[in-house]
């Protein structure tokens, strides 16, 4: 049984006189593969569903979308308009009074009020909660990358910086996005688990002191390679350019996916990643060597400071 609704996709997908279509599933829906291509089959069409790894909105399977009429990709809102993609949001209900638990952390009567997109279909239940416990909850849009009001990417904190907030509340799992949006922001945050009811002060400092002890070990790195998403969501080539032009050791590298082992054949000595921004975060003991983001290879280079250090984002013009 499909947990999918698929009635209003099917609508959809008559309504552009699609015979073929293909599925993209991020990694915590792939099990609804067969559920939703056989609901959609028994509706007449032709499904393919794509297999590979899927790591957000920005990973379209244009492959998969050659060999059909329609994309749909499940479970991210859109950071690229495509006219033969259609992005199907996977909400995810939580009980709003579970932010009960964060009021002891918070300490401002305005606070920024920020989510995935898994829940920011719950941001306006969550801000009434918050007022009726005496504080002001602002959810704002962000740029093109993160439209929808409250929702922070991992690769991009707009929201939170356009609510001018001083103050975070981050409703949602892990710790990446909300220490994302402090170093962002500069401001403080509390991040609330609404799966288990956990509340905490985030702290970015662990995480500086892990990148600059990285950004040390590449100091004198003899090869770098700048490497290039061929993703269409993910390619920065302006970006890898003009650092490759920093560094007369450094040469554009283009990938697909950004492998440990990919990265030990090719043999640099250190990798700059104009990709997604997690990969050089969260992957880096996955690494043989280090890969720096963007602003740290320009602090290596001398164009940027240590006081001016910042994460790395994908924004919108």
């Amino acid at each position: 049984m499909s947990l999918i609704p698929t009635h209003d996709l099917i609508a959809k997908l008559r309504s552009r006189g699609a015979h073929s279509v293909a599925l993209q599933f991020p990694a915590g829906l792939k099990r609804q593969a067969w559920p939703v291509a056989a609901a959609l089959r028994d509706a007449g069409f032709a499904v393919i569903v794509s297999g590979d790894p899927c790591y957000g909105a920005c990973d379209l399977d244009l492959d998969a979308l050659d060999l059909a009429d329609v994309l749909v990709h499940f479970g991210h809102a859109p950071v690229e308009e495509r006219a033969r993609v259609i992005y199907e949001r996977a909400a995810a209900d939580i009980d709003v009074s579970v932010l009960e638990k964060a009021l002891p952390l918070l300490s401002k009567k305005r606070i920024g009020l920020i989510t995935t997109v898994q829940h920011v279909h719950q941001i306006d239940a969550m801000a009434a909660f918050l007022e009726s416990r005496g504080i002001e909850g602002v959810a704002a849009p962000g740029d093109g990358r993160s439209p929808l009001r409250g929702q922070v990417l991992g690769c991009n904190f707009s929201a939170a910086r356009a609510t001018g907030a001083e103050e975070f509340l981050y409703v949602g799992t892990g710790l990446f996005h909300p220490i994302g949006v402090q170093l962002a922001t500069g401001a403080r945050v509390v991040a609330l688990d609404p799966y288990t009811g956990t509340a905490q002060e985030v702290d970015a400092s662990r995480l500086i002191r892990r990148r600059f002890a990285v950004m040390e070990k590449a100091r004198d790195a003899e090869s770098v390679g700048i490497i290039v998403s061929t993703k269409s969501g993910q390619q920065r080539l302006d970006l890898a350019r003009r650092l490759a032009a920093l560094s007369d050791r450094a040469v554009l590298v283009t990938m697909r996916e950004v492998c440990p082992d990919e990265l030990l054949n090719l043999g640099f000595a250190c990798y700059v990643n104009t990709a997604c921004p997690r990969l050089a975060y969260d992957d880096q003991v996955r690494f043989p060597v280090p890969v720096l983001s963007p602003e740290e290879f320009e602090i290596l280079c001398g164009v940027r400071r240590f006081e001016d250090y910042a994460i790395d984002e994908y924004l919108c013009p």
